[in-house]
């Protein structure tokens, strides 16, 4: 059923909004233009890769032509926008206990229910649209986009009240950004399935270590039951079972990227210890106090972190141009032989 009610009252909790017992402000369109966050567009940078990725193994079947270029990003960046309006309506009492987000539009003024589905559904409606503009399968992936928003969102599924699936779910936007660039340059194919799990995973050890990052810093300052009325998922986690998913996520995610690259260009095996490098410095910053991995789309003002991603890129750039023969036997069964 589509909440209709609107809150009169802020959260009263220690992270609540200021107007706690108070009414609260009508909502402006300014307000409804902020609950898109449009500044978390710098996150579709992971559409990237796929259209990289795309122009040099598809061969002829590639062609980078403006428009579906231009409907990829405008898809990302309404569907994204989407998800996020229905994220903040459907989270405005859990988020009202949040040190950051009671500061969210949703929280700190009065909105009337129908008018913020209609948001969701015109920017739905139009992100859709522009992906059937391109093509049939920036449309499917699109309509994976939305139904990602709804499915963690909404009752009776709301993923995000479950550990790890909360981050797993979460987590498939990456892919699906992966496939948004693919598709952008070659709509008669899709990546290899070791590529999109390995994007699926390096998304879900970075939500892991955004929810290590709220944990940590959430129960030293106001403790556990406050966090857990944040985010109900929290109530099943600790410090150590987060830290060791995020571990886990990054293996999976080497893994799968491991396969992918001695499948399809040895040379690239190369990349591996610069992405080894990127994980443990990701999940360092976490671990400080207001980290900026709560933060992921304010993430290209680390010079650290960008560091080494300008190292990983800069070494795939010269593995794809650069033949390494000695790296041959690790696509094929070598064995030691011992002399008797």
């Amino acid at each position: 059923m589509v909440e209709t009610a609107s809150i009169e009252t802020a959260g009263s909790g220690t992270g609540g909004a200021p107007f706690s017992g108070a009414p609260l402000p009508r909502a402006t369109l300014i307000d409804h233009v902020a609950m898109m966050r449009l500044d978390h567009a710098t996150k579709h940078v992971f559409i990237l890769p796929g259209v990289v990725l795309a122009l040099l193994l598809r061969g002829a079947s590639a062609r980078l032509t403006p428009w579906p270029v231009i409907a990829g990003g405008l898809t990302a960046i309404l569907i994204a926008s989407a998800n996020y309006v229905i994220n903040e309506w459907l989270d405005r009492e859990s988020d009202s206990h949040h040190p950051t987000k009671s500061a969210r539009p949703a929280v700190r003024s009065r909105m009337r229910g129908w008018t913020v589905w209609l948001q969701w559904a015109l920017l739905t409606v139009a992100g859709l649209a522009v992906a059937a503009s391109a093509n049939r399968v920036m449309l499917v992936i699109a309509l994976a986009f939305a139904a990602q928003g709804l499915v963690y969102n909404v009752q009776p599924l709301r993923s995000k009240d479950y550990p790890y699936l909360d981050v797993v779910s979460e987590s498939v936007n990456n892919p699906l950004r992966l496939l948004l660039g693919w598709a952008m340059v070659d709509p008669t194919s899709l990546p290899p399935s070791s590529l999109v799990f390995g994007y699926w995973f390096g998304g879900a050890f970075l939500m892991g270590a955004k929810r290590l990052s709220e944990y940590r810093e959430i129960v030293a300052a106001q403790g556990k039951t406050l966090l857990v009325r944040y985010r109900k998922s929290f109530a099943r986690y600790d410090e150590v079972s987060l830290t060791a998913s995020c571990f886990v996520y990054a293996l999976i995610s080497a893994m799968c990227l491991a396969i992918f690259f001695i499948k399809y260009r040895v040379e690239y095996i190369l990349v591996l210890p610069a992405i080894a490098l990127l994980f443990g410095k990701y999940l360092a910053m976490s671990l400080r106090p207001a980290s900026i991995a709560q933060k992921p789309e304010r993430l290209f003002g680390e010079p650290g972190l960008m560091a080494i991603v300008a190292a990983v890129v800069a070494i795939f750039a010269l593995c794809t141009v650069v033949n390494v023969p000695a790296l041959a036997p690790l696509a094929s069964q070598r064995f030691i032989a011992l002399t008797p």
